[in-house]
């Protein structure tokens, strides 16, 4: 296969199919078949070599340098739809979140499967591992947002923003300083994240945004910015001084968004750079 490309952009959808592109000019180099279901979550693992994808009721690993359409893992635990997966950040293990009401950890280094389980109690819609890489943040339909601790092995936290609206989107700083929340009224809540003998137990609520007309499908902090995409056809970008908005971006279909956390400032509907049907935005301070 030719040299990995140093940004690597991989997309999924309803079609059975994983492509990757070329994020400069747009062209599909690469496309796997996926027949077992609907893709609902790719992630990549921190050295780039494997791409996660979560389905119904599975995850699959691919090796991205491979040409091979197989798999080279498969993770079967779950008993309904996997809607959230990720890595620490050595790709020692990954998380997952699914609709079967679970959050699991797995062992990427063991040939086993599932490591460790944890009951939601309901369908779980979003995952998020705080840098700290000791804490799961999860958010499910019920919407209760609760802090699993892989220390001590327990839920240290609980709390739920608006009682029955699903949880959506959760998103954490980089430096674990603030955490958002999405869910299906568009409503975005905002907290700074309080620590105590260097563990996240505590939220202080920061703010509260009426951020969009239908409900949110993702939300992402940058340094800079916090980027909302949501069924009403538009993606927002939101100055994290403050929270005011910055700009309002108007599509034509709904969309999710990608955003870089640590790199420059650039906001992606769900595809990057011409390919059908979307376009690329550069995002700069006012």
């Amino acid at each position: 296969m030719s040299q990995q490309p140093s940004v690597i952009l991989a997309t999924a959808s309803y079609d059975h199919a994983i492509k990757f592109w070329e994020a400069k000019s747009g062209r599909c180099y690469r496309t796997i078949q996926y027949p077992d279901s609907q893709v609902n979550r790719l992630e990549i693992t921190p050295d780039k070599r494997h791409l996660a994808a979560a389905g119904n009721p599975h995850i699959r690993l691919f090796d991205i340098n491979s040409n091979s359409p197989q798999p080279v893992r498969s993770f079967d635990s779950h008993t309904n739809n996997v809607m959230a997966v990720g890595f620490q950040c050595d790709g020692n293990w990954m998380y997952s979140g699914s609709e079967d009401g679970t959050v699991k950890i797995w062992d990427l280094r063991a040939p086993g499967g599932c490591q460790r389980e944890y009951e939601s109690r309901a369908a779980v819609n979003t995952v998020v591992l705080h840098p700290n890489q000791t804490e799961l943040i999860s958010g499910d339909q019920n919407g209760n947002i609760r802090v699993w601790d892989l220390t001590a092995n327990s839920c240290s936290c609980e709390l739920v923003p608006e009682v029955d609206t699903a949880v959506r989107s959760l998103t954490v700083m980089w430096d674990g300083s603030l955490v958002v929340a999405a869910n299906n009224h568009g409503t975005c809540y905002v907290w700074r994240l309080l620590r105590g003998n260097q563990t996240m137990t505590n939220f202080e609520p920061l703010h509260k945004l009426q951020a969009h007309n239908g409900y949110i499908l993702k939300c992402l902090l940058s340094p800079e910015y916090l980027a909302t995409a949501s069924s009403d056809h538009t993606v927002k970008i939101w100055n994290v001084d403050g929270f005011t908005l910055e700009k309002t971006l108007v599509i034509n279909a709904g969309c999710g968004t990608a955003f870089s956390q640590l790199m420059a400032p650039i906001l992606l509907q769900l595809h990057l750079t011409r390919l059908p049907g979307c376009g690329p935005w550069q995002v700069e301070k006012k």
